[in-house]
């Protein structure tokens, strides 16, 4: 005899005690009501797709919320009326993965809602789907959901694609991504934290470094000659290294302060505060990130982004 699914309700208990199987199967089972939601207020196209998957998205990182598991469809096609509403009101563009960056640890925010995340193992799952994205969806998809440099202009001048293409792979990644949560649903997934706390330890050292004018030789070997700089800090038609582009800035006296880390395998965003001495000419803007691109953790390149106020 077959076995009787499981309910709603069992399924619920289960990815609230930490099983992401459970929580995978949930989306599934409910993905055709949520999307009739969201058709229903947005009409027929990329929108509702849109907004289903945002939806889901927001479902992992708030499923212990539900207060009553029996009744968890309900709850899900509550989250994408609310995602499909906040899209009709939209006045300007906003990140469309709500809450996604909650999966992240903020450095300021020590009493983060990512603690209860990281009991269920919910950010490792995520993470480790989006290291599984190509890197050019993962790339828009990490500077998008999990960094300051949000809109898609900014995207667009930090990718140098067009606005357009920011946003046709924007939803690519997030089609590409709900797909791969749920066929990774029931995987092991490494420590997401562990990558990014050493990114951070990583910054922290190279900012030093920078400051003293003597990087640590283990810091050292992660900028070899061929790493380029590029970007608006670098000279048409020549290869600069991001070496003398640091000196430059430790002359002038502008002192980084290291605010937040977003790392994936290959590709790393350190977003810094700048504190300018008084009077100086051409001051440095006070909010900027490094874009990295790497290769066996050694920096390819090195791009500077610099946030609209």
């Amino acid at each position: 005899m077959p076995l009787d699914p499981p309910t709603d309700e069992e399924l619920t208990l289960r990815a609230q005690s930490g099983e992401t199987g459970a929580l995978g199967l949930l989306l599934a089972r409910h993905q055709a009501p949520m999307r009739a939601v969201a058709l229903s207020l947005l009409g027929y196209g990329p929108d509702a797709e849109d907004a289903v998957q945002d939806a889901a998205l927001t479902a992992l990182r708030r499923i212990g919320d539900v207060r009553e598991p029996a009744a968890v469809g309900a709850w899900l096609r509550a989250i994408v009326r609310n995602t499909s509403r906040m899209r009709l009101r939209a006045v300007r563009e906003t990140p469309g993965l709500e809450g996604l960056d909650h999966l992240l640890q903020r450095d300021h925010e020590p009493s983060h809602p990512e603690r209860l995340i990281e009991q269920h193992a919910m950010r490792d799952w995520i993470w480790g789907a989006v290291e599984e994205l190509p890197p050019q969806l993962r790339l828009v998809l990490m500077l998008r959901h999990f960094s300051g440099v949000t809109s898609y202009q900014e995207i667009a001048a930090a990718c140098e694609v067009p606005v357009g293409t920011v946003r046709s792979r924007l939803n690519q990644a997030r089609g590409k991504l709900a797909k791969v949560l749920l066929t990774t649903a029931t995987q092991a997934h490494d420590d997401a934290s562990r990558l990014t706390e050493d990114s951070r330890h990583e910054a922290e050292a190279t900012l030093e470094g920078a400051m003293r004018g003597q990087l640590p030789q283990e810091i050292l070997e992660l900028w070899p000659e061929e790493t380029e700089l590029v970007g608006v800090l670098s000279t048409e038609g020549e290869r600069c290294h991001p070496f003398p582009a640091m000196r430059r800035t430790r002359e002038k006296g502008v002192t980084q302060h290291l605010r937040h880390v977003v790392a994936s395998r290959d590709i790393t965003i350190w977003e810094m505060d700048a504190v300018n001495p008084a009077g100086i000419p051409n001051p440095c803007p006070p909010a900027f990130a490094w874009l990295m691109f790497r290769e066996n953790r050694r920096v390819r390149s090195l791009r500077l982004v610099f946030p609209e106020p």
